[in-house]
């Protein structure tokens, strides 16, 4: 956290009032500015507030009186302790802290963010740059709300949650920020120019180019003859394509929504039929334009004969992909779209965008449907990690999750059974495979009782003993799937109804879920305090005093019906307690997790709370909230995706995010009974090559459907695969020192775990779109494989250090590119010169014994320092000064490796420990090897010692 400094003894007078000086009014805490001139639709005033040295809140308004709507996402309101100036220089007001300079146009309220030295940061466009629209929703006045800065030819920019287009940098690239199940909206941004962007909204919002996009028919269209009007649209069997149901002209595609399948043709049957769309389009402007696909089953597109995507999605949840082409004026250019919809609820819509025009060059901007203001924090730091330290300042500090939610987690979609939750654990055990979570998923209620939060007694005779169990016998943990959904008319939905805190729209519309016969259900309004509180209490009665150790809070977009518009998924969540669904719709997953938070902690202060989410909203990570990426498809395609998603969702400022390992749902030849010959290998390297990358996420945990995820189900045990993810799961829990270390820094020093690039080495702006690698904590390169069949790819190591390859010890150059050897047990992992790497003793579950062996790998060829952290894993003493830390620092000249004097203690602390050290280096090439000979061994007991290494 920074550091706050006292305000100047001049300014004290201020503390409980201000001076209007014209149109210039000092407050405590920063500056309100009167403008001079109001442009049409502009702002009238600008607040800048002083919440750091580095960061500065930004607000406007259209109106004589700002809104001072509570803000859900920050909780820091700022302070008077920090010093700083204001200046008033003709028609420029200057509020200047140690770091920055906010500078504001009196004519326009455009600011200009400096550094110290006087050079600009981040300025809002000249012209512009805010401007309020003014719409009426429900009743309630409100403002389309836009804002618009500047953007260099060479800037990057990072973050934005998880938009899952497989896409890393968004410069230029237009982001839709709509929660959905697997696309996680987070309007927090960061630069390669050192600042960040916290865009405090809760309504849809676009990121870039925010003009909508159209339908294909606005360019000119010609079908397989040439006549102009339409493509080709051919609805056909799949099996025999000259068999046609239909052939007719159509002018765009748009089977978007549930409501759209309603024009499908009558003739066509989905689950059996392919639908392709062919001819050409002329655009009427030359450059590069822009599409954007949804869809779900098998989808081709090609755009001049080149296969510009190539995808399969399960037919109920579509998911996003952008492509962008070249085209030219008075040119035709040919298109065609081959769509297997494989269900009768599969989607497809392409949609485009002509050239960003000249007004969106270099710029971005952020566009919300509803605010009653422009609200942002600038956030200016040396490193990304100051940056993302500015958000956690503003939204919370990362809470330090229990040691065993970083080890191995197993889940499945779905253990059916109390005897099949015993059995796998049994099972895992047995066969020594290390495990410390296993997870039941929905449906563990009798079937007309969703929200019940109750067992269905027939198949979960005893839950509470199981719990015992687990925890007892088999040193396991026990999360549980928790949906905000109750169907009509238990007493669970009674409790809400009477109190008025259920969203009614589905009830009045009869909406039935896939469940059995259906059943008519909605979910309960988050946004309410007390509904919260209910929804805890319903939680801690019928689950938490059974032993349940942590939540798994699914469709918290709030899915209340999968595939509704969005006009209707509004509907559907009208009103919440705080106002129209349209200005709170993308923040339920964070209400949400706030209520069980804050009631585990009342309920038992001193369990650390655990959440997985499947939304999130910034300030989340305050609530011990992890995320995951939702139901995404069983594909090597789709784990390419979730790189660059699991990067970007940390460099949001949320630190603990996680995959299905295998991904959650797959296709027809993966399926009952099981997956056969050249199926079953594809499906086994699968799983294979995402454990390994699942082994280096925050968080390490195998969900899906049929085929079920266990290893042992997954390949036989003396199966190459079997091998390495057991490798991989063995590897994980000896890293477990180093883990639990980076998670340590994620509260006290606000870490980020799985680090893009950019983190690490900012100057090396080859990084800048590398998607595909990654660090884990500040020694690991890691380097996923997410081609079928791959056993080599290109690896970049990073320009300004040496690299030794994980598993040889090999030495490499950094700068350069490398073909890495990937043999299907492996993955391509470097350590960084300078690295020390902890290692901890074999375990098969976190808290089977503390670290009191601990082998230290010292990769020379420069200096180098590690701080290990420790406490108890399962409280919050930490929060109280109850941890230990002990200093490592390896010294390249002098080859000496000094383990520091412990500092802080904890109950249960080692007094003493063995420590070996490995060395690694040009010379002396060792590989990573669980229990190979050290070069030294000796006892640690808290004091500092200096180790010759030579």
């Amino acid at each position: 956290m920074i550091k706050k400094r006292t305000i100047p003894v001049v300014l004290s007078a201020l503390l409980m009032s201000y001076c209007n000086t014209g149109n210039v009014e000092k407050l405590q805490d920063g500056l309100l500015i009167h403008l001079q001139q109001t442009a049409a639709n502009g702002p009238r005033q600008v607040k800048l507030q002083v919440m750091t040295d580095r960061v500065i809140h930004v607000s406007a308004g259209p109106a004589d009186t700002l809104s001072t709507i509570p803000s859900l996402m920050a909780v820091n309101s700022g302070g008077p302790e920090v010093e700083w100036t204001s200046e008033e220089k003709g028609d420029t007001v200057l509020l200047q802290t140690k770091v920055i300079t906010a500078l504001v146009s009196r004519q326009t309220g455009a600011v200009i963010f400096r550094d110290s030295a006087g050079h600009t940061i981040l300025q809002e466009a000249a012209t512009g740059s805010k401007t309020f629209e003014p719409v009426t929703i429900d009743g309630k006045a409100l403002y389309r709300v836009r804002q618009v800065f500047e953007s260099p030819a060479d800037e990057a920019l990072y973050g934005l949650g998880q938009p899952q287009t497989g896409v890393l940098n968004y410069k230029g690239q237009d982001v839709d920020l709509t929660q959905y199940n697997s696309v996680v909206a987070v309007p927090f941004l960061v630069s390669s120019r050192h600042y960040g962007i916290l865009w405090d909204n809760y309504s849809i919002t676009r990121f870039g180019d925010d003009r909508p996009y159209e339908q294909l028919g606005r360019l000119t269209l010609y079908d397989q003859d040439g006549k102009a009007g339409g493509l080709t649209a051919t609805y056909a069997d799949r099996q025999q394509p000259s068999k046609v149901y239909l052939r007719q002209a159509e002018n765009k595609i748009d089977y978007t929504f549930l409501a759209d399948l309603e024009y499908i043709p009558a003739a066509f049957p989905m689950a059996k039929g392919q639908v392709t769309w062919e001819g050409s389009l002329e655009p009427a402007a030359d450059g590069e334009h822009k599409f954007f696909m949804t869809s779900s089953g098998y989808i081709k597109v090609w755009l001049d004969g080149q296969l510009v995507l190539d995808k399969w999605r399960e037919g109920w949840n579509p998911g996003p992909s952008v492509f962008r082409h070249m085209l030219h004026k008075g040119q035709r250019h040919t298109l065609k779209v081959e769509w297997t919809p494989e269900s009768t609820q599969a989607f497809v819509s392409l949609k485009w965008l002509p050239p960003t025009p000249d007004s969106l060059r270099n710029k971005w901007a952020l566009t919300s449907e509803a605010g009653e203001k422009t609200d942002y924090y600038f956030v200016y730091g040396q490193t990304a990690d100051e940056v993302i330290s500015g958000y956690r300042h503003i939204t919370g500090k990362a809470t330090l999750l229990p040691r065993w939610a970083l080890g191995f987690w197993q889940s499945r979609e779905r253990y059916k059974t109390q005897e099949e939750i015993e059995s796998t654990v049994q099972e895992f055990r047995k066969r020594q495979i290390p495990l410390d979570n296993i997870v039941l998923d929905w449906s563990y209620w009798k079937e007309d009782a969703w929200g019940s939060q109750e067992f269905d007694p027939a198949r979960f005779p005893d839950p509470a003993g199981m719990i015992q169990k687990l925890h007892d016998q088999y040193h396991a943990h026990f999360m549980i799937s928790v949906w905000p959904k109750f169907y009509e008319g238990i007493p669970n939905y009674k409790l809400f109804d009477e109190k008025g805190w259920l969203y009614k729209q589905n009830i009045k519309d009869r909406q039935r879920d896939w469940i059995g016969q259906g059943y008519v259900s909605t979910f309960y309004d988050a946004y309410h305090a007390d509904a919260r509180k209910l929804f805890w209490q319903l939680l801690d009665q019928h689950l938490f005093s059974k032993g349940v150790d942590a939540w798994w809070l699914d469709a918290t977009e709030p899915d209340i019906l999968s595939n509704a518009s969005i006009e209707r998924r509004k509907r559907l969540m009208n009103p919440t307690a705080l106002g129209p669904s349209t200005q709170y719709f993308n923040g339920y997953a964070l209400a949400n997790a706030s209520g069980i938070y804050e009631g585990q902690r009342q309920a038992k202060p001193d369990q650390r709370v655990f959440i997985l989410t499947r939304s999130a909203y910034p300030g989340i990570q305050r609530y011990a909230a992890a995320t995951w990426s939702g139901d995404i498809a069983a594909r090597f395609d789709e784990l390419a995706r979730q790189i660059p998603a699991g990067i970007n969702f940390s460099l949001s400022g949320l630190p603990y995010w996680t995959t299905d390992i295998g991904g959650f749902y797959v296709e027809d030849k993966y399926d009952m009974p099981a997956p056969q010959g050249a199926a079953r290998q594809e499906w086994r390297e699968l799983n294979t090559r995402w454990f390994q990358y699942g082994a280096f996420c925050p968080l390490f945990r195998s969900h899906g459907q049929f085929p079920y995820r266990e290893m042992y189900n997954i390949a036989p045990a003396d199966s190459p695969e079997y091998q390495s993810m057991l490798y991989y799961d063995q590897l994980r829990y000896r890293l477990m020192p180093y883990i639990y270390t980076l998670a340590g820094n994620t509260y006290h020093h606000d870490y980020t775990i799985m680090r893009g690039l950019i983190m690490d080495f900012p100057a090396d702006t080859t990084v800048r779109n590398i998607k595909d690698q990654f660090m884990f904590g500040p020694a690991l390169l890691v380097n996923p494989v997410y081609t079928y069949q791959a056993r080599s790819r290109s690896v970049y190591l990073p320009a300004g250090n040496g690299w030794y390859d994980l598993y040889t010890g090999q030495y490499n150059e950094g700068g350069r590119h490398i073909t890495a050897g990937a043999p299907l047990e492996r993955i391509p992992i470097y350590v960084k010169a300078g690295s020390i790497l902890p290692l901890g003793p074999a375990l098969q579950y976190t808290g089977q014994r503390p670290a009191d062996t601990l082998t230290l790998y010292v990769y020379t060829g420069q200096d180098g320092r590690f701080t290990l952290y420790e406490d108890e894993g399962l409280n919050y003493q930490y929060e109280k000064g109850k941890f230990s830390s002990i200093p490592l620092s390896y010294n390249e000249a002098a080859q000496t490796l000094t383990i520091g004097k412990r500092e802080g203690s904890f109950p249960g602390m080692l007094e003493q420990r063995t420590v070996r050290v490995i060395k690694v280096g040009r010379n002396k090439a060792t590989g990573l090897q669980f229990d190979q000979a050290a070069d030294t061994t000796v006892t640690y007991n808290g004091e500092e010692q200096t180790i010759n290494i030579r």
